[in-house]
């Protein structure tokens, strides 16, 4: 009989240190620590209810008490996979708010950008957001707000720009939840092999936003490195 599996430490893998970000429009591989390959390997191949733990231990080659240990059971797998999706997808999104300096179009045509870059370059990780609805209560409020986080920024930009006069926009929390169901959708069809660029891709959901948030001028377009 297997003996009694330690309790998860309070740290668990969720607070492995962060990527650093230096350039929000550039993607090095995703690193990952080997269990959460493994089990993003098999949420992806046969979802949630799909995935045992049994089946992450044996493609990550760690014992089940390993998994148990950092992870806590196999909700806490989801939960470190969708945190650190999200973690980095706001963190670039804050950089390239940032990086605009205050200037609305800007603002707004790189928080898409970077959003849309996200769901191509981490296509893996951003298509788990589906998985959601497998979230236990208390997991589930702590993504959403993360969540909110992102949709807060982008909203702050679209009601700057109805204000300046900019944007023509009858209801800016709808149209805000609207472009991000739109980005966020680029995850479940994006293909590497595909005939556009994630560059490519971003480029022209850029357009398409500043179209629904009815934009009267555009930004100057940036010119890419050859």
């Amino acid at each position: 009989m297997a003996g009694k599996v330690p309790a998860a430490p309070k740290e668990q893998a969720t607070s492995d240190p962060e990527v650093r970000i230096d350039d929000w429009r550039e993607f090095a591989p995703l690193a990952l620590p080997p269990i959460l390959v493994a089990a993003l390997d098999n949420f992806r191949e046969h979802g949630y209810h799909g995935t045992s733990v049994r089946d992450v231990a044996r493609q990550a080659e760690v014992s089940l008490p390993m998994i148990y240990y950092r992870y806590g059971n196999k909700q806490g797998l989801l939960v470190a996979l969708l945190e650190s999706a999200m973690g980095e997808v706001l963190r670039r999104a804050r950089l390239a708010d940032t990086e605009a300096e205050g200037r609305v179009l800007d603002r707004f045509a790189q928080v898409v950008e970077c959003i849309v870059l996200h769901m191509t370059h981490r296509a893996a990780t951003a298509a788990l957001d589906a998985e959601l609805r497998y979230l236990e209560p208390e997991n589930r409020k702590k993504y959403a707000a993360l969540r909110k986080e992102l949709e807060q920024l982008l909203l702050e930009t679209v009601e700057e720009g109805v204000t300046q006069g900019l944007f023509e926009v009858d209801r800016a929390p709808d149209t805000t939840r609207a472009l991000l169901g739109m980005c966020q959708a680029v995850s479940g069809w994006y293909r590497m092999d595909g005939s556009l660029t994630p560059e490519d891709i971003a480029d022209r959901y850029v357009a398409i936003a500043l179209r629904t948030v009815g934009a009267r001028v555009r930004p100057v377009p940036r010119v890419r490195a050859k």
